[in-house]
């Protein structure tokens, strides 16, 4: 999907910090981070959304945190803690239409509820 800047990021025509890639997923720095530690690790394939993930993107789904778990312990945050979130489609705060796990650590977070 040419228009799609994640899609641009995997493929390697838009700029961005990578810090993983395999064959599934790829990992890049947040431009605007939330957090000391902002990551996005993004689905190499084009996924709308959650709302779009079958049982043929489950490995991927999954591959998505077991890299998020990974890239924690190498930053050092996995023991004090970190935040994976997923927004899905207009409601839940997703601007860009390509599924994306968001690692956020490196400072306690607030808690969400």
């Amino acid at each position: 999907m040419t228009s799609c800047i994640f899609c641009q990021i995997v493929a390697g025509t838009a700029k961005a910090e990578i810090v993983y890639q395999d064959e599934l997923v790829t990992a890049f720095r947040d431009i605007h981070p939330a957090a000391p530690i902002h990551l996005l690790i993004v689905p190499n394939r084009h996924i709308e959304s959650v709302n779009f993930v079958g049982a043929e993107e489950e490995a991927t789904a999954g591959r998505l945190f077991g890299v998020a778990r990974q890239l924690a312990a190498e930053r050092g945050i996995a023991s004090d803690g970190y935040r994976l979130v997923v927004n899905t489609n207009h409601h839940g705060g997703q601007t860009v239409f390509h599924l994306h796990l968001h690692l956020l650590g490196g400072r306690s977070l607030r808690a969400m509820g």
